[in-house]
């Protein structure tokens, strides 16, 4: 049987990548993701702004004792001499590039646009197959307008294109007011993968200490929803590949997604919940469902459900809503 798919101009095994989870941020993780099976895996993300404050931060401290005590100028070594910035986020790009056969992707969020230029050439360089770019943000500011949130994505969707000449995917958040015309102008600035749905960091309440919460739960199959509707719709309607993520709890998430038109289905949560092995689970409760249906490859069932190809295309659209709700 024949699982192979490709993504965005990489071939693949088959279609279950390694999202960025805390299993991708060392090479002994990257390692263990291979060996349980995942075709591909992209790492952790590369935040700009978590790099800019980090050089603040040292700078400060390295600052303020040589201009408050003259003996403490011979403690500290020059700024210079550290080594401040994404120097192991690129080392171990490079290691793992080196150290692994599958596709290693790299993410990136940046915040101004020398830095989306900046690192995604770096990255490259050091050996990242792809970059997916993780344009994760709470538009917090009343004043900025769904426009030109749409503009700020095609323009670093644009300026990262030019820089690099490996694949660029968009990891997008699902709150755009259109969300196929965006994607059809996404796909249109040559996004080489739309990989559907971002999630956001949503805070808690603590009313016990009044305070905010920081909180961050694994996703659960109940999630597959949105992600599934939109590839369903969007399939054979754009040339980008489409990658799913979001919701993976077992193969059936997997074939799902398939079958609503990804071409590759990417997870985090049942990796973390039951360890790098399980991939290899998905793949083969995959392959088994698909030997029971008959099918030898991927390309006859991927997106037979999509909307272009059911008998029903109206089942997609919100018409069905008052029917559904008839039932109870």
């Amino acid at each position: 049987m024949d699982l192979k798919t490709r993504y965005m101009g990489l071939e693949l095994d088959h279609p279950v990548v390694a999202s960025a989870s805390p299993l991708s941020e060392t090479l002994d993780g990257i390692r263990r993701l291979e060996d349980g099976g995942v075709s591909a895996v992209v790492l952790f993300s590369l935040f700009e702004e978590q790099i800019r404050q980090e050089r603040m931060a040292f700078v400060q401290l390295m600052d303020h004792p040589s201009e408050s005590y003259a003996e403490s100028l011979s403690y500290f070594p020059d700024v210079g001499d550290f080594r401040v910035g994404p120097d192991s986020y690129l080392s171990l790009v490079q290691r793992a590039a080196e150290a692994v056969d599958i596709p290693v992707i790299a993410s990136l969020n940046c915040v101004t646009g020398e830095g989306w230029i900046d690192y995604a050439r770096q990255l490259q360089e050091a050996g990242a197959k792809a970059l997916e770019l993780n344009i994760y943000g709470i538009e917090a500011n009343f004043d900025v307008s769904g426009r030109e949130v749409e503009q700020r994505y095609l323009d670093i969707l644009r300026m990262v294109k030019q820089a690099v000449s490996i694949p660029v995917a968009l990891k997008l958040s699902p709150f755009f007011s259109a969300f196929g015309h965006i994607a059809r102008q996404f796909d249109a600035e040559g996004a080489d993968a739309l990989v559907l749905f971002n999630r956001f960091y949503q805070p808690d309440l603590d009313i016990v200490n009044l305070e905010v919460a920081p909180t961050l739960s694994l996703s659960h199959a109940g999630e597959i929803r949105l992600p599934l509707l939109w590839i369903a719709l969007l399939r054979g309607r754009i040339k980008a590949s489409l990658a799913a993520t979001r919701g993976v709890e077992s193969a059936v998430e997997i074939i799902k997604y398939l079958l609503a038109g990804a071409d590759v289905v990417m997870v985090a949560s049942a990796l973390l919940r039951n360890g790098p092995d399980y991939a290899g689970t998905l793949v083969d409760g995959l392959r088994d469902w698909m030997d029971q249906r008959g099918f030898q490859s991927l390309e006859p069932m991927r997106g037979i459900m999509s909307r272009a190809k059911v008998a029903n295309p109206g089942a997609f659209e919100r018409a069905n809503y008052i029917k559904i709700l008839e039932s109870y």
